[in-house]
């Protein structure tokens, strides 16, 4: 909207014509629109990319709380066979696997908590802010 305010006549030293207003006008708008679309899909292409590592994340915790289930039942059938030893050392595994589950759940939800609202919002903003800085210019526009 700079550009109009600047260029306040043309080559002839008269005020522009409503038509020259109007197409300069509707060629900011579509630039103005083409880089805010730009700007959303960025913003959108690193949230996205967030929730991909923290849904990758959730996905190995539950790989690894399947494997501590594993071993949990494999404690259970050595503790019935045995009575000691080697369903102590299962029993091990299965605690560290269920740890390391629950470590790689909470680093997967602060990834995907990262990535939601799915909404641009640094888009947003700049648009809210391109339309208040338009309606101003058309405002005091009106008022001279």
């Amino acid at each position: 909207m700079a550009d109009v305010a600047s260029r306040s006549t043309s080559r002839t030293g008269s005020e522009p014509s409503t038509g020259e207003l109007v197409q300069r006008a509707a060629e900011q708008v579509t630039r103005l629109v083409r880089d805010e679309l730009a700007l959303a899909r960025a913003e959108l292409t690193r949230k996205s990319k967030h929730a991909g590592i923290g849904i990758g994340l959730f996905g190995g915790g539950g790989v690894m709380a399947l494997f501590g289930a594993g071993a949990g039942v494999a404690t259970v059938i050595l503790a019935l066979a045995l009575v000691l030893p080697a369903w102590a050392a299962a029993l091990i595994v299965s605690v560290a696997l269920f740890l390391l589950a629950g470590l790689l759940a909470l680093i997967g939800k602060q990834q995907v908590s990262r990535a939601v609202p799915p909404v641009p919002e640094a888009t947003v903003r700049s648009v809210r802010a391109d339309v208040d800085t338009v309606t101003a210019a058309v405002r005091d526009g009106r008022r001279s």
